[in-house]
């Protein structure tokens, strides 16, 4: 049976090094970006699929999820790694601007999740996976809203970890707490570590299960 995993808010970092470890696992990758000119060599180089999805929109990621079924089937994996950084203080930050990054992190988190238990639910099988941040449990000054909108993916993918894992899917959120380095010396934090954790969570048996993980090389302070 075609196994089928589904990365929205795919680039050239942890959504592309996680999808060349699904594909050597022998998955179907659709990888999904507002920038098609970016995404689709980047897709081809990994043997993936590129579609195109603004994660802002609800009905975008809605129809995303209706391609990708059609093309392949339902996907078995769901990465949602999109989010929206606005920095300012208080007084300096467009509440508009505010809301749609919270709308693009957030609410775009949610609408995937949906999407997916949808058609894991049935099958009583599938994993959710959630990239975090530092600011997915720690505030910094100057950027509420940044923080906002990370804070509810936390939220969120506590609450269907919950919720879904009687029923047979595996919601995780990975907390990555430092810089992603592109050069692995001095075991530097990389996205292909981090890909190989994100491999690891998705291969845990049922009875020792995951809801999240904090990933930071050896000489990240926390």
């Amino acid at each position: 049976m075609n196994k089928v995993a589904l990365i929205i808010g795919a680039g050239p970092g942890i959504s592309a090094a996680f999808a060349r470890e699904l594909v050597t696992a022998g998955y179907t990758v659709a990888l999904a970006s507002r920038d098609m000119e970016k995404l689709k060599p980047l897709a081809e180089s990994i043997g993936a699929y590129a579609f195109k999805v603004d994660a802002n929109s609800i009905d975008d990621i809605q129809k995303l999820f209706y391609f990708v079924e059609n093309a392949w089937g339902e996907p078995e994996v769901v990465l949602y790694n999109p989010s929206a950084r606005v920095k300012g203080d208080i007084l300096s930050l467009n509440p508009n601007k505010v809301s749609e990054a919270v709308h693009t992190t957030a609410i775009g988190a949610f609408t995937a999740a949906q999407e997916a238990a949808k058609r894991m639910i049935p099958r009583n099988n599938g994993a959710i996976f959630f990239t975090g941040a530092t600011a997915s449990v720690k505030g910094f000054a100057n950027s509420s809203g940044f923080a906002m909108g990370k804070f509810a993916v936390r939220g969120l993918a506590q609450c269907l970890a919950r919720e879904l894992a009687p029923q047979g899917i595996h919601v995780a959120h990975f907390v990555i707490d430092g810089s992603v380095k592109t050069d692995p010396a001095n075991d530097s934090m990389t996205a292909d570590a981090i890909a190989k954790t994100y491999m690891a969570i998705l291969n845990q048996p049922k009875a020792a299960w995951t809801w999240e993980i904090e990933i930071r090389s050896k000489d990240e302070h926390f």
